[in-house]
């Protein structure tokens, strides 16, 4: 009997912040994305191309080969997009028991991406959501953003975009963006009250439907996919925003692997 499929509990864009608040998350469908960042569904899909030139992500502590990604830092500050040297990502054992401790170095995203119009409002409508949720953070103060290309795909006959399980990722807000499906079941979206048994779960499947995440709040993950057809893919744009500095900066942030 196939696995029932839930539909994710959409908001009006206008509603993003206040939802943020209440529920620690939300989820906007495509028309509601691109209302968010103001830009029209075609900017988005200029960049979707990218997506087919990822790069294996070595790191994968199963032993898969489920996963390519590219990655990429970046300041915004008084409205102001800047990106940083390329940079290893970084997250403590707290956060990712699998692969955390250890410097991961991935290929970076390309620059005809980072110079992609839509991509600058992305970063920036993503503050906004930061300032909803961080009411505190001082006005003018930087933010700090992480952005992560990943293809999740079905060559070992099973795709684990969350492989550490349900988790919180160290950081204040985050996003994910729904790119595209392809011949592929599963990859339900599960996000569960960080402080009691409340939680949603819900499957996207319209590109250019995002789920932004209060991290302080809520645990989420993604369930496996499994292939339809002989090759199937699920692609997504995962962004986090942080106040105060990128995860390792200033600790001993463990062994570098190349």
């Amino acid at each position: 009997m196939p696995t029932p499929q839930f539909a994710p509990p959409f908001t009006p864009a206008e509603n993003l912040n206040t939802e943020l608040r209440q529920r620690g998350f939300a989820v906007l469908d495509p028309q509601g994305t691109m209302a968010w960042i103001d830009a029209a569904f075609s900017e988005l899909q200029d960049i979707i191309p990218s997506w087919n030139d990822l790069m294996p992500d070595r790191y994968l502590r199963d032993g898969g080969r489920y996963r390519r990604r590219r990655h990429a830092c970046f300041v915004v500050q008084g409205g102001e997009v800047r990106q940083v040297p390329h940079r290893p990502h970084w997250q403590p054992v707290e956060y990712n028991a699998l692969h955390g401790g250890m410097q991961r170095w991935f290929a970076p995203v390309e620059p005809e991406v980072v110079a992609a119009p839509v991509w600058n409002r992305l970063l920036a409508a993503l503050t906004r959501a930061g300032e909803a949720v961080r009411p505190d953070h001082p006005t003018g103060s930087p933010w700090f953003i992480e952005a992560h290309q990943f293809r999740i795909d079905t060559t070992d006959g099973i795709g684990r975009p969350t492989p550490e399980g349900a988790h919180r990722d160290g950081v204040d807000v985050v996003a994910v963006l729904l790119v595209g499906r392809h011949a592929v079941k599963g990859g339900e979206t599960r996000v569960f009250d960080a402080a009691g048994p409340s939680g949603r779960r819900f499957t996207l499947t319209e590109p250019g439907s995002v789920l932004l995440l209060d991290d302080a709040r809520v645990i989420h993950e993604s369930t496996p996919i499994q292939p339809l057809q002989a090759e199937g893919w699920r692609d997504t744009l995962v962004l986090t925003l942080r106040a105060g500095g990128f995860q390792g900066d200033g600790v001993d942030a463990g062994p570098v692997l190349v």
